[in-house]
């Protein structure tokens, strides 16, 4: 990233390598001494054991530089854990019917696609097509079955037709089970439940997956996206807030693992240095909300950016008393036009509007405001 914005560097072809750890390594750290290690803030890979080790072995070799899981990447995971219990070595008994109603979805889908007869009967029921979705695809599950939920009324239809009675040259067997599964409400009640509990999951992946700065939003967007999909299980199991929920308890320790093992200090500096998090406004959103520097986990973070990032003890010292003037409204922060502000600029206008003061803390801000979170839009998906 530049202070404009992304810029392309180049593409290695890595056609006959073995991609291993130490290959890795010595791929990015060639890009980054191209570069100049003072001109990069983070290396972002996905999760794989082998970007894993070449990430930390850039970090370690470097001061300044963070590795950081892809985003992206971590919800996936987080999604087939959820959606298929054999991704997650739990194996969680809360989650089998999930994976059974999936296979059930997928199975009518190429029940359909796999043969010219049985597709141009659906075609001929339905405006819409099914997606043609690679398993490797972000969230496929969650895409296939809104795409489902959207034909219902055609697959009814076709199911319930002349046609479909009359069609002989297949295995009846499955032809019944096809037709019994569209008719089933009750496996209807599933599959929707199933899109509205993840559908908070999808949705900050849509987010996340992009080369514009979002690393700033990724610390609040996991905590609200964690509230949303409870939000969505105790709906649909009527429950109050406070009652128990054992297949909730299972998802949410399910988002809980995957956040924990991918947020870095580089998430809670950027999300420190957002000046929406400090607004009356924004912490009164959600009850038990509060600002960055009052959250003992970010400032724990926090100092542990600070003493990575800063090996001069002094500068250190400057930009944590920087810091502390602007997140506690004090000297150059505490004009009443600059606190109001906080609440209605983009983050990157109201540091060049107001960090005239604080520069060494102005150009931090800036610099951790432009990063990305996602290495997904290098990737052809």
């Amino acid at each position: 990233m530049t202070k404009g914005g992304p810029m392309f560097l180049k593409a290695l072809n890595t056609e006959g390598e073995m991609k291993t750890k130490e290959f890795i390594f010595g791929r990015l750290k060639e890009v980054i001494e191209e570069v100049g290690s003072k001109n990069v803030v983070q290396v972002v890979t996905d999760n794989a054991g082998n970007c894993k080790y070449a990430g930390l072995r850039i970090e370690a070799h470097y001061k300044n530089i963070f590795w950081t899981p892809c985003v992206v990447h971590t919800l996936n995971l987080a999604m087939k854990d959820i959606c298929d219990p054999k991704n997650n070595k739990g194996g969680n008994a809360e989650l089998t019917w999930i994976k059974q109603a999936g296979d059930d979805a997928f199975y009518i889908k190429h029940y359909i696609m796999n043969h010219s007869m049985r597709l141009s009967m659906f075609n001929h029921f339905s405006k819409l097509k099914f997606l043609a979705i690679a398993e490797t695809r972000f969230a496929s599950l969650h895409i296939m079955l809104k795409r489902l939920m959207l034909v219902k009324p055609s697959l009814e239809k076709m199911v319930l037709s002349d046609e479909w009675n009359n069609y002989k040259e297949d295995d009846l067997e499955k032809a019944a089970y096809v037709k019994q599964l569209i008719l089933n409400e009750v496996w209807w009640g599933k599959i929707k439940f199933i899109i509205a509990f993840t559908e908070p999951i999808y949705s900050m992946i849509r987010v996340a997956d992009t080369d514009k700065s979002t690393l700033h939003l990724i610390y609040e967007m996991w905590d609200t996206m964690i509230e949303k999909v409870k939000v969505a299980i105790y709906r649909e199991e009527r429950k109050e807030h406070w009652e128990e929920s054992p297949f909730h308890d299972v998802v949410h320790d399910i988002l809980i693992v995957r956040w924990t093992k991918s947020y870095t200090p580089l998430h809670c500096m950027a999300h420190s240095v957002n000046p929406k998090y400090y607004t009356s406004s924004w912490i009164e959103e959600v009850p038990g909300r509060v600002s960055p520097h009052n959250d003992a986990e970010i400032s724990e973070n926090r100092n542990k950016f600070f003493k990575k990032f800063f090996t001069n003890q002094d500068d250190m010292r400057r930009v944590k008393q920087q810091f502390a003037d602007f997140s506690l409204c004090m000297n150059a922060f505490e004009d009443p036009e600059a606190i109001e502000d906080r609440a209605h600029f983009d983050p990157k206008h109201w540091w060049g509007t107001y960090g005239v003061h604080t520069p060494e803390l102005k150009d931090l801000a800036l610099m951790l405001l432009g990063q990305p979170s996602s290495s997904s839009c290098c990737e052809r998906n």
